[in-house]
């Protein structure tokens, strides 16, 4: 029988063998390289500590919309391959594409500007003619792991007063 566990990240019911990882002496499973990778970056935003809950574990989303400029407009084709392979990634909520501009809603907690990146350099390889280079990203991701770190749970203590513990 097949011991399934939560995926932290999107709350699936994965196999205990699914994209492993380990962290803090603890086993922990995903549904996909995607979770597996934001799991990493930040732990703590998913697992917390004893007593302190997580922001994943409360539910906690971190909506952002971002919007990419393209040098040129995309074709019928071209548009329904784009929006299909994002929409496909946890976390995205809408892919928008008119004319020049490319607007796009995901949830922060579950996929990152990079991954997002990383499948439009796909998504261009495959439609060819150098098709990634038309966009001027409008991502900061510097800014984006500022923000999902925040939400980290850290373990320290808060003391009142300037002595020791």
């Amino acid at each position: 029988m097949n011991e399934t566990v939560e995926d932290y990240v999107c709350h699936m019911q994965v196999p205990l063998t699914s994209f492993p990882a380990e962290f803090a002496g603890s086993h922990y499973a995903f549904c996909s390289e995607q979770c597996k990778q934001r799991f990493l970056a930040n732990p703590r935003v998913y697992v917390g500590f004893p007593g302190n809950k997580a922001p994943g574990q409360e539910g906690k989303q971190v909506i952002k919309r971002r919007r990419l400029l393209l040098s040129e407009p995309l074709d019928t084709t071209q548009i329904e391959h784009v929006r299909q392979a994002l929409l496909e990634m946890m976390g995205m909520h809408e892919v928008c594409i008119e004319g020049e501009k490319m607007e796009i809603q995901y949830d922060l907690m579950q996929v990152t500007v990079e991954q997002i990146a990383d499948k439009l350099a796909l998504v261009g390889a495959s439609l060819g003619g150098g098709w990634i280079d038309s966009f001027e990203l409008a991502f900061i991701n510097c800014q984006e792991e500022v923000e999902i770190s925040s939400l980290e749970v850290n373990n320290k203590k808060h003391c009142s007063g300037s002595g020791g513990p």
